[in-house]
């Protein structure tokens, strides 16, 4: 899929998601602002940045695209990605299967406000779904399934750990500040 029709497409799909839109107060330079808090300071001039009704907030020249927080939740979890992880974002918000061809790597450098470590769909946290709330991090995903293996599966281990592992949205979590 070429990569402006993959944007447009999974743009669509995270927006479908959100129930309600940003507060009229916000603006595009806050929501712009919120987005470029999960870039590395090398990419924050390069993204691509949409809101979630699909307008572009910042035309970019790299392979990545930045999302401000979804406007359901509550605090922070701004995310960039590439295109890799955009069809990941597809599959996932689809439930349907993926399999990563190339790795992919995506930011979260602001954190997020949780998920479960084990069910991809969990709406919140229960005693048995090892919800997690992680501070700045990276994700990975591999098309080789098997490097996954080495890596433990406990987000409280101090370093990087499998999340969601035996579904089709596995991936590597790679802690990089405090929670």
């Amino acid at each position: 899929m070429n990569n402006k029709l993959t944007i447009l497409t999974t743009s669509t799909l995270l927006a479908g998601l959100c129930c309600n839109v940003y507060a009229a107060d916000t603006s595009p330079k806050e929501m712009l602002e919120d987005a470029l808090s999960a870039a590395p300071p090398t990419l924050k001039d390069k993204v691509t940045v949409l809101d979630w009704d699909k307008n572009v907030l910042q035309k970019g020249d790299s392979r990545y695209t930045c999302f401000p927080t979804p406007p359901q939740m509550e605090g922070k979890a701004p995310m960039c990605m590439d295109e890799a992880w955009m069809e990941w974002a597809d599959a996932w918000m689809n439930k349907k299967p993926f399999q990563a061809k190339t790795i992919g790597i995506s930011y979260m450098l602001a954190g997020d406000q949780g998920a479960s470590n084990i069910d991809p769909y969990a709406t919140g946290e229960t005693k048995d779904n090892q919800w997690v709330k992680e501070g700045p991090h990276l994700m990975i995903i591999t098309p080789d399934q098997s490097l996954l293996d080495s890596l433990p599966v406990d987000p409280n281990n101090g370093g990087p750990y499998v999340m969601w592992k035996d579904t089709p949205y596995v991936h590597i979590m790679i802690p990089v500040g405090e929670r």
